[in-house]
C-alpha cells in the first residue's frame, strides 16, 4: 500500500482562496457566512487544518 504525499499547506489551495480572502475581509456579508458553513463539511479545509498544526509543532 502507498502512503499519501505529505501536503504542506502553503500548496493547498486553501492558502489562496479567494472566497476564504473576501470573507477575512468582510467577516459579516454573505460569503463569509457561506465560508463558515463550508469550513464545517470540506474535507479539503480539514486537511488544510491539519497541515497547519503538523507545520506549527
Amino acid at each position: 500500500m502507498a502512503s499519501q504525499p505529505v501536503l504542506h499547506a502553503s500548496d493547498m489551495k486553501c492558502a489562496t482562496c479567494s472566497l476564504r480572502a473576501s470573507a477575512d475581509a468582510n467577516p459579516r456579508s454573505l460569503k463569509a457566512r457561506l465560508w463558515r458553513w463550508h469550513t464545517t463539511w470540506c474535507p479539503g479545509w480539514k486537511a488544510y487544518q491539519k497541515a497547519l498544526k503538523s507545520e506549527q509543532s
